[in-house]
């Protein structure tokens, strides 16, 4: 706005520059009196335009000033609208910042009662386990002291129990000709499985070389180990000297029936310990018979064992036929293969490396029946 009016300013010094030089050039080509008196209007003319013009210069001034002025004013209402909006914000920015604190402050106070109320949880729990484990502790102490003495009972029991057997057999004892016909058949037994043990170590040679040729290593191993257990049962029977007046099999009455192929057989105590032992050594010889076969990756057959044919591992020749021996030793076997061909404990359990026949199993085999 000021150099606008420098400019007017200017141009009008410029135009009576031109003017005044415009009269003198005429002046010096006419020299009359009336170019002087229309110069005088001139002069006064230009007095009164020079006068206007410093007017609206001065007024032009007055204006820009006053507008410089409101513009200044209109600059300082906008800082200050600027400084009260800062202060606004730094005011809100203040506040926010201080609810924050606030609810920072909440949460650490609400973090550390949860601290707090989990520490008594855990402490409370911890105590409540080990009041529950004295109090288990106090339970197994009493169970175990009633055990003990049920132990003790049923062991007084039991005494009692075998002291009437005992009074019973002494009362019951068999008469001295019951007595000699059961020496002479077990006599007839003994001799006749000595040579029976004979023969089979022929055939188990025999049975030794089909699996070498089959390749089958696993059950070559196993016949082995089973045929060295039958020599050691051999020897053994070679050199007993068996006692059979001092052996209580041969006076003691039969206290137990069994059914073996719908025929019905007595025995006593002694006899029916036998075929247990038979039941179970069975099982634990199919047992690793199966699993050899597995091993091999051999077919299923229980019947193609060598130790199911013989069937006499256990059997010293004494207390019952070779023939009841052989068939529960057999069902027995059956039952211990199955298991071990598929690595399972349907009919035994296994404990400390060794096999055995469940006694449930056992007795729905035997099926025993007391005779008093």
């Amino acid at each position: 706005m000021k150099s606008k009016i420098f400019d007017r300013i200017a141009m009008a010094l410029v135009i009576s520059t031109l003017a005044v030089s415009g009269v003198g050039m005429a002046a010096e080509r006419e020299r009359d009196p009336q170019d002087d008196r229309n110069r005088g209007k001139d002069e006064k003319q230009q007095e009164r335009e020079q006068k206007k013009s410093a007017q609206d210069e001065k007024q032009e001034q007055k204006r820009a000033e006053q507008k410089q002025k409101q513009e200044e004013q209109k600059q300082k209402q906008v800082q200050q609208q600027q400084e009260r909006v800062q202060r606004k914000v730094e005011q809100e920015q203040k506040q926010e910042q201080h609810r924050a604190e606030q609810k920072q402050h909440q949460l650490e106070q609400k973090q550390k009662q949860d601290q707090q109320q989990r520490e008594r949880a855990q402490r409370e729990s911890e105590q409540n386990q080990k009041e529950f484990r004295a109090r288990l502790q106090q339970q197994q102490e009493r169970v175990e002291r009633q055990s003990e003495q049920i132990q003790q009972q049923q062991r007084v029991q039991q005494q009692q129990r075998q002291d009437q057997i005992q009074d019973q057999r002494q009362q019951q004892r068999l008469s001295e000709q019951q007595q000699r016909q059961r020496i002479n058949e077990q006599q007839q037994r003994v001799a006749q499985y000595r040579q029976h043990l004979e023969q089979e170590e022929r055939l188990a040679q025999q049975n030794i070389r089909t699996l070498q040729q089959q390749k089958r290593m696993a059950q070559y191993r196993f016949q082995e180990e089973y045929l060295e257990r039958l020599r050691q049962q051999r020897n053994h029977l070679r050199d007993d000297r068996f006692d059979y007046d001092r052996d209580p099999y041969f006076y003691t009455p039969s206290t137990y029936r069994y059914n073996r192929s719908g025929t019905y057989y007595q025995t006593n105590e002694y006899g029916a310990k036998t075929l247990r032992q038979a039941v179970n050594y069975g099982y634990e010889e199919g047992f690793r018979a199966g699993r050899a076969d597995r091993d091999d990756r051999w077919r299923s057959s229980y019947k193609d064992s060598y130790a199911y044919r013989d069937a006499n591992y256990g059997y010293s020749g004494y207390y019952v036929n070779r023939t009841d021996y052989n068939h529960y030793f057999r069902e027995g076997f059956r039952r211990g293969y199955e298991d071990g061909y598929n690595s399972r404990y349907r009919y035994g359990r296994e404990s400390d490396g060794n096999a055995s026949i469940l006694e449930t199993i056992m007795s729905q085999i035997l099926n025993f029946q007391n005779l008093r």
